[in-house]
């Protein structure tokens, strides 16, 4: 196959990012100015997702410290990510732009950790020792669904409280139980963590459908078990789609921790590898192609699992260090499984297409994305564009799109 073409369609979701989100965050920590005393050290937890306008916002939330005459610092609150060394963690941050030198407060990355009284949690509890020793703890988090399970606290302020904090000796604890510890475990683990007083409050971010902040949201944290899903099911609605759901092959041009805990979000894909947890009905996608993997995530390819065959290129960047202590914390061994790896984007898009079984030819439902967070921009087969073409949202913007080049790679996107 020396050729095969696409269309080139934008999908027009939803737009309702915020305009000015510095007035926002203003007008927001508003409601946390009585908890910020002159002279107190502040730490403001911040995890290892690719949240937009992240250094903006916690630029800001310093800034609004240093203006009540207090001191703020920065913890990474992120589990066992940065392979779950302290340096790793810090290098996490400068990649998202989060530095002394750019925000403007120091960064204190430790993976030491204190063992906070157990209460009526069923496990023991832990919490970053640079934060335990500060005066008070501000969490800065999007709200998103998770990539792992679906319950009533997800991706937010309650699990990072609780993991992130936690650092791998917390993230261990909890993943040690599988799915059960993700949605039963992590509320109970909250609620002691909180009831110890140190955590002041949160800013909750949610973002659309063009991974563009749309609100923010300073909470209480007597709120954050009230408000939490609230925010999630905004965040859930305001999710970008793939413009069907039968599809043959997915060509994602790039996977990485900077997109999604798992690289490839399965809130998208419709994949889950987990035991035990149900794949989803919705989304059938008989394969899948992964072609690279985006610097940010500094060789952690965790979610690889989730693709059938992938590239040399992607292979050759991969960590293997960092993605088993990934898969490891998680105990979700799967996901850091090696697909088929292909010499070339025309081979690999044959081999994955030879695992579909007979398709008539030019009845191939074919997409290709940049990545699950962006999904405005897409290359669709010709197959699925006469099945959608009339349908709201969906524009064409180019057609005939071949989609290798002459030394057999995908074009660029």
């Amino acid at each position: 196959m020396n050729s095969y073409h696409l269309v080139k369609i934008k999908q027009h979701f939803r737009k309702n990012s915020l305009v000015n989100i510095k007035n926002e965050i203003s007008k927001e920590l508003f409601s946390l100015n009585s908890y910020i005393k002159p002279g107190t050290r502040i730490a403001l937890a911040v995890g290892s997702r690719g949240i937009k306008n992240l250094a903006l916002i916690v630029r800001e939330v310093a800034q609004f410290i240093r203006e009540k005459k207090a001191y703020p610092f920065i913890v990474p609150a992120m589990g066992s990510h940065g392979e779950a060394t302290a340096h790793g963690q810090e290098e996490i941050l400068a990649g998202y732009g989060i530095t002394e030198k750019n925000i403007g407060v120091p960064v204190k990355s430790s993976m030491e950790v204190v063992e906070l009284a157990q209460g009526e949690s069923p496990v023991p509890v832990f919490m970053d020792k640079n934060a335990y020793e500060s005066d008070g703890i501000i969490l800065i988090n999007r709200i998103k669904p998770h990539t792992d399970y679906t319950g009533k606290y997800e991706s937010g302020l309650v699990k990072m409280a609780v993991i992130g904090l936690g650092k791998e000796k917390q993230a261990s604890t909890v993943h040690s139980y599988g799915v059960y510890g993700l949605t039963d475990l992590i509320p109970l683990i909250a609620k002691q963590i909180l009831s110890v007083g140190k955590i002041l409050g949160g800013i909750a971010l949610v973002e659309n459908a063009y991974d563009d902040t749309m609100l923010v949201k300073a909470l209480k944290t007597n709120k954050f078990f009230e408000q939490e899903p609230v925010l999630l099911d905004i965040a859930r609605k305001n999710m970008p789609s793939l413009p069907v759901d039968d599809i043959d092959l997915l060509i994602i041009d790039q996977m990485g921790k900077d997109i999604s805990g798992v690289g490839i979000d399965p809130n998208i894909i419709g994949r889950i590898r987990i035991s035990g947890q149900k794949e989803s009905d919705k989304t059938k996608i008989k394969a899948i192609i992964v072609t690279d993997l985006t610097d940010l995530s500094y060789g952690n390819a965790l979610g690889i699992g989730l693709a059938d065959v992938i590239t040399r290129k992607l292979f050759d960047k991969i960590d293997f260090s960092a993605t088993y202590s990934n898969a490891a914390t998680s105990s979700f061994l799967e996901r850091a499984k090696i697909p088929i790896v292909a010499t070339n984007g025309k081979e690999a898009f044959e081999l994955a297409l030879r695992s579909c079984g007979y398709l008539k030819k030019g009845e191939e439902r074919v997409i290709r994305i940049k990545d699950t967070l962006h999904l405005d921009e897409i290359y669709i087969s010709q197959s699925i564009m006469d099945s959608i073409h009339s349908s709201e949202g969906i524009e064409s913007i180019k057609e005939n799109v071949n989609l290798f080049n002459k030394d057999n790679e995908f074009t660029p996107f």
